[in-house]
């Protein structure tokens, strides 16, 4: 089964979260530069999900936000 990707963004923390899957205890985290943290799967390596710190700040100044990881988009078909 192949993930969906969810976007949730923590107002207090001024936090905008992009998983593939709920985070969990056991995943692993590194800054991988410019106030964004991502969260990998501890066996695989594989990243499950994004913190991109200060959101709000970044739209404010018309920041774009640009991810270091590859994408291969396609819509999700529900049978």
């Amino acid at each position: 089964m192949e993930e969906k990707l969810t976007f949730r963004y923590d107002k207090i923390g001024d936090i905008m979260y992009v998983d593939r899957c709920p985070p969990y205890a056991e995943q692993d985290s590194d800054e991988i530069g410019d106030e964004i943290v991502a969260r990998f799967n501890p066996k695989t390596g594989e990243v499950e999900s994004f913190e991109i710190l200060f959101w709000s700040r970044r739209l404010e100044a018309g920041e774009d936000v640009s991810l270091p990881i590859e994408a291969h988009l396609r819509l999700a078909v529900e049978a």
